[in-house]
């Protein structure tokens, strides 16, 4: 029986393929609002990160997501993707 295949998507700051479950995605729906889809089901655009620390950090010094989703993107998408990563590790 052949191997089943595993989904891998592209960080958006390392330009790397890694394996989709272990990536957060992140997206813009129908009503242009962005968020953080932990069920990696929602409709929209999606666009994903590594768990790599400096990923992380490219991404908000960079504001990879505004170029991304072609609009400005909250504050508070960026801190919520920086307190998921950091957050859990610092506890």
């Amino acid at each position: 029986m052949p191997d089943k295949k595993i989904p891998l998507r592209m960080c958006i700051a390392c330009r790397e393929l890694k394996e989709k479950r272990d990536m957060l995605r992140v997206v813009k729906d129908a009503e242009d609002k962005i968020f953080i889809d932990f069920s990696s089901k929602a409709s929209g655009r999606g666009a994903y990160i590594c768990n790599n620390p400096e990923c992380v950090k490219k991404l908000k010094q960079k504001r990879l997501l505004n170029k991304v989703f072609s609009r400005a993107v909250e504050d508070g998408v960026y801190a919520a993707i920086e307190e998921e990563y950091f957050g859990k590790k610092q506890s």
